[in-house]
C-alpha cells in the first residue's frame, strides 16, 4: 500500500508539472506595439521606420537565451557526469563510484534519459576491489523556478557486477539541479530504489530496497 501511494505521488507531481508547463506555453501571445512611426516586434526582432528609412536589427536566438533565461527547452538535450564515495577512519576501506547521464527534453520540463553508473568496494579482506554497474531508464518531470529546477520521475533498469546478481530493479528518484550558467548546472539526485525478477515480485521487494545518492555537474545543449 506504501509503494502504491508513493509510485502514485510521483506520477502525479510529473503530470501536474506537465499539464503546467502547457500551459503556460498556451498563455503565452505574440503582441507588436506601435508608436507613430515605430514598431517593436517581440523577442528577439526589433524594426524601426524614421521617414523612407528602415533599419531591422536580429539578435540571435542563443544569445538572448543565454543572456535572460536558463535551462533546456523542447527538443534539447542534456549530458551529466556524477560520483559518490566514502572510506573509514583508517583509509583502508573504501567505496566510491561514478555515473553517467543522457537524457532529452520531450518538452520544456519534461526529460526521458538513461544513466549508466560503475561502482566500486575495496575491503580489508584482502581480495582486492569488487566492481559493480548498473544502467538505468528514467523519466522526470521538472518544476521551473529559474536557476532552480527540483525534479522527481521513475526509472527501471538492470544491477550487475561482481557482488550482485544480475536482476532487474526500478526506482523513484528526486533532486534538485542548480544553473550557475544558462545551459550549466550543478545537480544533487537520491533515488529509492529495490529489485526484483519478475514482474510479480516487483511491488512486493518494495520494502528491502535502498537510498543512493550522487552529486555532479551537468549540461544541456
Amino acid at each position: 500500500m506504501n509503494q502504491t501511494k508513493l509510485i502514485l505521488a510521483s506520477v502525479s507531481l510529473m503530470l501536474a508539472g506537465a499539464f503546467t508547463a502547457h500551459a503556460q506555453a498556451d498563455a503565452t501571445t505574440t503582441s507588436t506595439t506601435t508608436t507613430d512611426n515605430t514598431a517593436v516586434t517581440p523577442a528577439t526582432t526589433s524594426t524601426t521606420t524614421t521617414d523612407k528609412t528602415t533599419t531591422t536589427e536580429t539578435t540571435p536566438i542563443s544569445a538572448y537565451r543565454a543572456a535572460h533565461e536558463f535551462g533546456p527547452e523542447k527538443g534539447d538535450w542534456e549530458f551529466t557526469l556524477g560520483g559518490s564515495g566514502g572510506s573509514n577512519k583508517a583509509l583502508n576501506n573504501s567505496l566510491g563510484g561514478a555515473n553517467v547521464t543522457l537524457g532529452y527534453y520531450v518538452c520544456n520540463t519534461l526529460e526521458v534519459s538513461v544513466r549508466q553508473s560503475a561502482n566500486y568496494t575495496n575491503g580489508t579482506a584482502g581480495g582486492g576491489a569488487v566492481y559493480d554497474g548498473s544502467f538505468f531508464a528514467g523519466i522526470d518531470q521538472h518544476f521551473d523556478f529559474g536557476r532552480l529546477r527540483p525534479f522527481v520521475g521513475v526509472n527501471i533498469g538492470r544491477l550487475y557486477g561482481d557482488s550482485t546478481n544480475d536482476t532487474w530493479a526500478a526506482g523513484i528518484e528526486g533532486g534538485l539541479k542548480v544553473y550557475v550558467k544558462a545551459q550549466t548546472f550543478l545537480f544533487a539526485l537520491a533515488n529509492y530504489a529495490w529489485t526484483f525478477d519478475s514482474s510479480n515480485n516487483a511491488s512486493d521487494n518494495f520494502n528491502d530496497g535502498a537510498f543512493l545518492w550522487s552529486v555532479g555537474v551537468g549540461f544541456n545543449f
